[in-house]
């Protein structure tokens, strides 16, 4: 057997930017926000204005109304949904047969709840099945959907048993993530201040558990290979064992192969796809809160080394702070404040920018203003700002 392929970290990093139209936004035509956000997996999106950002600055003259029209036009090409770690993200709406299947394959771990708040697993079942008909071709907010669900299954489900921000939540809404994920809910236009949700349409027939999960390990690793089991694993907040026997099974089926990453052994990518850039990457990106790039690379010391791992990481997680990307590492934090039509873009690099580094900045900064539709002004200095939550 022949020694695993050996890879720098500089050429997978450079791959990585290459693959998520980081080192080279994606020309109209080329690719559409659907398109984009498949090959991120996902835009991670609790604060959507983010993910907007995050799916825009890779389409060359993309705006937010692009975004927004991929995702509540007539014709969506994106559904905004609970995504890995049931963390709410912008998908595919032509890949929701993968992530419906794969997501709720993934090993669960032990409920955060107090047992007499918890529901069973038939509960469970009761309730996505109840969310998935009253959301069948209308659209609800919280309170409408919740007052269908406890019709449909009976008062258990209306118990306040959850702990939440000012007060209790009814003990249904524990399985929302998973309704989500089942495909039998998703995000619909705000009504007014308020959430609204429905079920996506014609999402057609969900892919096998074992066939969705071993594709989504194959795109996993097309998109942020190399990487190891573990990575895999902590990007959708599954048990590393089960991910080890995941890897070790697609290993033994000629699926994925094994390569050195910097000198370490334990890393993988699709079979045959073992490609790199020759040069290193260059350039200066600035990427938005909960960026797929950053939250989904590893080994996450070599992304964010010496003081930005400091500065740029909220104890070792990365998403929380909006970052500075020069050369494709983390280089500095940033912060936008908009105002009208002005959105000031405050960024902290940690070291000192060349000359050409700082026009690129600036480039950099009008495109942040391009996407948000407003006049963009640039300021060096420290950001004040701490983690988002």
């Amino acid at each position: 057997m022949s020694a695993p392929a050996a890879v720098t970290w500089s050429a997978a990093n450079a791959r990585r930017m290459e693959r998520q139209f980081l080192l080279r936004p994606a020309m109209p035509g080329e690719a559409g926000p659907g398109e984009v956000v498949a090959a991120m997996l996902g835009a991670q999106a609790q604060v959507l204005s983010a993910a907007e950002l995050s799916v825009g600055l890779r389409m060359n003259g993309a705006s937010r109304q692009d975004v927004r029209d991929a995702l509540w036009g007539e014709e969506p090409s994106l559904v905004k949904t609970y995504g890995p770690r049931g963390t709410i993200h912008l998908l595919p709406y032509d890949e929701l047969p993968l992530w419906t299947a794969a997501l709720p394959a993934v090993p669960s771990g032990a409920s955060p709840f107090k047992p007499e708040a918890r529901v069973t697993p038939d509960q469970a079942e009761e309730i996505v099945t109840a969310i998935g008909e009253a959301l069948d071709g209308v659209r609800l907010t919280i309170d409408e959907l919740g007052a269908e669900v406890v019709a449909r299954t009976g008062p258990w489900a209306g118990d306040l048993v959850m702990p939440a921000f000012q007060g209790m939540w009814p003990r249904w809404r524990q399985v929302v993530h998973l309704a989500g994920q089942r495909g039998a809910l998703c995000f619909a236009p705000d009504r007014g201040r308020k959430v609204t949700y429905t079920r996506p349409r014609d999402i057609g027939e969900p892919l096998g558990a074992e066939e969705a999960t071993r594709l989504l390990v194959r795109r996993f690793l097309c998109a942020y290979g190399p990487a190891t089991a573990q990575d895999f694993a902590r990007w959708l907040s599954g048990p590393p064992g089960w991910a080890s026997a995941l890897f070790a099974s697609l290993a033994s089926a000629g699926e994925i192969e094994a390569v050195e990453l910097a000198g370490e052994p334990g890393s993988w990518v699709v079979a045959g796809d073992t490609e790199f850039p020759a040069g290193p990457p260059r350039g200066v990106r600035l990427l938005p809160y909960f960026d797929a790039f950053v939250i989904a690379s590893h080994p996450r010391a070599r992304l964010f080394p010496g003081r930005a791992y400091e500065r740029a990481l909220n104890r070792g997680q990365a998403g929380n702070f909006p970052v500075l990307l020069v050369d494709g590492i983390a280089a500095g934090v940033w912060h936008q404040r908009r105002s009208g039509r002005r959105v000031t873009v405050t960024v902290e690099p940690l070291d000192a920018l060349s000359t050409h580094q700082e026009r690129e900045l600036a480039v950099e900064a009008e495109r942040v203003g391009e996407v948000l539709e407003a006049r963009a002004e640039l300021v060096v200095g420290l950001v004040g700002v701490g983690p988002h939550a």
